[in-house]
């Protein structure tokens, strides 16, 4: 029997490791976070998602000398002009010098659209594979997960945004519906599936 092939995960960010495992559980790949090879986290300097998303797999395909796989992901709302969008993580902190913590950020989101009617939102997941550091044709892939924003937290699970990202089509906020409809429903599984799409089409580790 062959050996699992190894892929690095360019996150430190403990639930999209539980998440992304979950997504490659069917999959003959085994999924490494770069914290077990002591890698530290990238610049994410640029306005695009997919910047930033290839920005951290190169940096960790580079440290590791393995494949790794990267991804950006964020909210958009729409009454914010996209904000957070690539600064979701660090929302807060651009405001209160604070280090980033996800009730700040959802409480200074709440703080933003607290006048606004239209509360329209998406999630945004871009997902960057890298052969190596110097890849000249990286796979990328992206899922988007529309909703709008809740006037208070709701649910216990998730992570980041969940508690106020509302999903019409179930009468339920993402961090009240279970993990195993999550990674089926999210941005990220939407582009996880476009991503496993490509592999299979030829675009192997």
């Amino acid at each position: 029997m062959s050996a699992r092939r190894q892929l690095v995960l360019a996150s430190n960010n403990p639930g999209k490791l539980r998440e992304f495992s979950s997504l490659f559980a069917n999959h003959d790949i085994e999924l490494v976070p770069q914290s077990r090879f002591e890698v530290p986290e990238a610049a994410e300097p640029h306005l695009s998602f997919v910047e930033n998303a290839l920005a951290k797999a190169r940096h960790a395909a580079q440290l590791t000398g393995l494949p790794a796989l990267a991804d950006d992901s964020g909210l958009c709302v729409y009454k914010l002009g996209g904000m957070p969008g690539v600064q979701s993580a660090l929302y807060d902190q651009l405001f209160s010098g604070l280090p980033k913590d996800d009730q700040r950020n959802n409480a200074r989101l709440l703080e933003k659209l607290a006048d606004e009617a239209d509360r329209r939102a998406h999630y945004v997941c871009v997902l960057v594979l890298v052969r190596s550091a110097e890849d000249p044709q990286p796979v990328i892939a992206e899922g988007e997960w529309h909703g709008e924003i809740l006037f208070a937290p709701r649910g216990e699970g998730g992570f980041g945004y969940d508690p106020l990202f509302y999903v019409a089509q179930l009468g339920q906020s993402v961090a009240e519906i279970a993990a195993e409809m999550k990674n089926v429903l999210s941005h990220r599984a939407i582009a996880f599936g476009r991503l496993a799409a490509r592999l299979q089409q030829g675009d192997m580790l």
